[in-house]
């Protein structure tokens, strides 16, 4: 059995993300939705507990865990907002790129503001005309001495314009994934500028927006590992955000499930809970039964990718797909077992089903899960 259950380290972890989720995001989180506040204290927060970056090596500040307890830490906070959560591994994803790639200095010259989350990391590869196709981008990156010129736009930029720093894919040479490099852009180089923050259905707590560079002077010391290794590196990125946001629909709908389970039980009618009506319970044992399912499947994925497995993209990509999914699926049954209550901001239900939505959609939409498998079956 201890192969399917966590260590004493994992618990531990665990319980941490939770108690802080507890205390610093539950009580706070629908304020943030409905004033749509961006709560960087407590992101800070979160980084102090070593949160802002889980997966950087030790030797370079971080504390070196593996992609199963980034899940385990994801999947916590997003019980109480999905948004901060989700917005958390995003920073994470870009601090490990620049300690995995990075030359010396530049870890040396972004990591140390970063881990503690005093300058906060964005992920910029999609752009307003390449979204599933992103290795057809266009922001263009022009040697020039020991600079690179850059120009182009990256759109729906979690963090545009209130972030610190840009880990961003850029054309260096020919079409096609193998033309992309990584560059770190800094929100202070002159040329970069901001669209106006998107109006979203959900993920008010985190800023988003368009991402223009003008000529932005960029040195070359900034790019993260060779030329041409961009696409690489940001897919590599990939298969850990995905687990990331997979987690958040799980602790997502796990809030979900749990504020249902209470309601049932109190909510009265023809003389009786609903909990007590055989519908009802089935209801609720597809969806213990199904979140449990996903949420396995995730935790293996994490373990792989963390292994480097032949496999990892294939069941990272699996394991998004179904942890988000099945979770805008339970929150969505959640929000039913409410009846009309579960459609008032005054329950937590419909903050969660805005949430959720988008995880289908990015870190690759569910779609682009499949073609992944599908591809990777087909090629053995």
């Amino acid at each position: 059995m201890h192969q399917f259950e966590l260590t004493e380290d994992q618990l531990q972890i665990q319980e941490m993300a939770r108690k802080f989720t507890a205390d610093a995001i539950v009580p706070f989180a629908a304020e943030w939705d409905e004033k749509h506040v961006f709560p960087r204290d407590t992101i800070r927060e979160a980084a102090e507990l070593g949160f802002g970056a889980i997966y950087v090596s030790e030797e370079a500040g971080g504390i070196g865990l593996g992609r199963l307890e980034a899940a385990l830490i994801m999947e916590a906070m997003a019980y109480g907002c999905p948004s901060t959560s989700a917005f958390i591994s995003i920073h994470n994803m870009s601090a490990w790129m620049i300690d995995r790639f990075g030359s010396a200095e530049v870890k040396q010259k972004y990591l140390p503001s970063m881990i503690p989350m005093e300058r906060i990391g964005s992920y910029c590869l999609t752009e307003p005309s390449s979204g599933s196709d992103a290795a057809a981008l266009k922001t263009r990156a022009v040697r020039d001495g020991d600079h690179y010129v850059v120009s182009g736009s990256k759109a729906f930029i979690s963090g545009g314009g209130e972030n610190e720093i840009y880990v961003t894919m850029v054309r260096t040479g020919e079409e096609g994934p193998r033309g992309i490099t990584a560059l770190v852009i800094e929100r202070d180089m002159k040329g970069v500028s901001f669209g106006a923050q998107e109006k979203k259905l959900g993920w008010h707590s985190q800023p988003t927006a368009q991402v223009n560079f003008d000529e932005v002077r960029v040195p070359v010391e900034n790019r993260v590992g060779a030329e041409g290794e961009g696409f690489r590196i940001a897919m590599m990125g990939l298969d850990g955000g995905r687990l990331n946001i997979g987690a958040c629909s799980l602790g997502g709908a796990q809030r979900c499930l749990d504020e249902a389970v209470n309601y049932t039980k109190d909510r009265k009618q023809f003389g009786q809970p609903i909990a007590d009506f055989q519908a009802t319970q089935f209801t609720l044992a597809d969806m213990e039964t199904e979140l449990q399912a996903a949420r396995y499947l995730l935790y293996v994925a994490a373990v792989k990718v963390s292994a480097n497995a032949p496999d990892k993209t294939r069941f990272a990509a699996m394991a998004k797909r179904l942890a988000t999914d099945t979770g805008s699926s339970v929150v969505d049954r959640a929000l039913q077992l409410h009846g009309g209550y579960g459609y008032l901001m005054d329950y937590p239900i419909e903050r969660f089903w805005r949430d959720l939505r988008v995880h289908s959609i990015l870190e690759g939409t569910n779609q682009i899960m499949r073609v992944i498998v599908s591809r990777d079956m087909l090629r053995q």
